[in-house]
């Protein structure tokens, strides 16, 4: 008789939390669950057992949180808000795509609250923009599309002239930023292994993107041959730094889209 009760309660037990993501996550590794307890700002939340997790795949506007080098970005109140509506006081589920942690010690992980995966919630509303590494693409294509929609419909952060697709002749006062960058590439070279997507005839001060040489390989596997962008009209995202002019650096494909004509 024991031995029966046993069996039924087993039965009655919730799943494991090492069991499959939610089918909102299929595709990922499922990472658990967990409690939220608190959410630090709009791509950051913190678990009741004390694991902080970042939003992989997006940037949503940033808070300063002391940080005295980080300045206050519009709307970044109203993104926390929404990330805290979507998921404070809920459990939620977490699942992998690459990379698992961060240099901090922070799950780098895709969540889903309710059925809704909070990465797709918070683009969809234009509260954060597509952020990705070589280490952590997962679903990066599906993300792209719906901060494609956001930006076409002004939701959000695309209403403000803050988070505004740059034109290539316009990245010299927004350096040491996330930024999107639109333009022709004027010439595309390989120098020592490393290709130049040049957009002005003078290298040293007109906006580039770099590849470097173990990066390109990976474009060239994804089937893009970085040569192939010459007189191409393309976007493309990353941090934007002055290396001999304004200067990107593209790590993985999916940071550079071509733009029909």
């Amino acid at each position: 008789m024991i031995g029966r009760l046993l069996v039924l309660v087993f039965l009655l037990l919730p799943a494991a939390t090492s069991a499959a993501p939610a089918k909102t996550l299929e595709g990922l590794t499922s990472g658990g669950d967990g409690m939220v307890e608190s959410v630090v700002d709009g791509d950051t939340l913190v678990l009741a057992q004390g694991m902080t997790v970042r939003l992989v795949g997006i940037q949503a506007p940033k808070l300063p949180l002391g940080r005295p080098h980080v300045r206050l970005q519009p709307l970044a109140a109203k993104a926390k808000a929404r990330l805290e509506e979507l998921t404070l006081g809920r459990r939620v589920g977490l699942a992998y795509g690459g990379q698992r942690r961060d240099r901090y010690g922070r799950a780098l992980a895709h969540l889903e609250v309710d059925g809704k995966w909070v990465q797709g919630e918070l683009l969809r509303a234009g509260l954060a923009r597509v952020y990705s590494f070589r280490d952590n693409r997962a679903r990066v294509a599906e993300m792209l599309v719906l901060e494609q929609a956001a930006r076409r419909a002004r939701r959000g952060i695309w209403r403000h002239s803050f988070y505004r697709v740059r034109q290539s002749d316009e990245t010299r006062g927004a350096l040491d930023e996330f930024q999107l960058v639109e333009g022709r590439v004027l010439t595309a070279a390989v120098v020592r292994g490393r290709t130049y997507l040049n957009f002005g005839e003078d290298w040293r001060r007109d906006f580039t993107v770099t590849i470097a040489p173990r990066d390109r390989r990976g474009f060239v596997k994804a089937g893009f041959d970085p040569k192939g962008y010459a007189n191409r009209r393309i976007r493309v995202r990353g941090w934007l730094y002055w290396r001999n002019g304004p200067m990107i650096e593209a790590t993985h494909p999916e940071q550079i889209e071509v733009i029909e004509e």
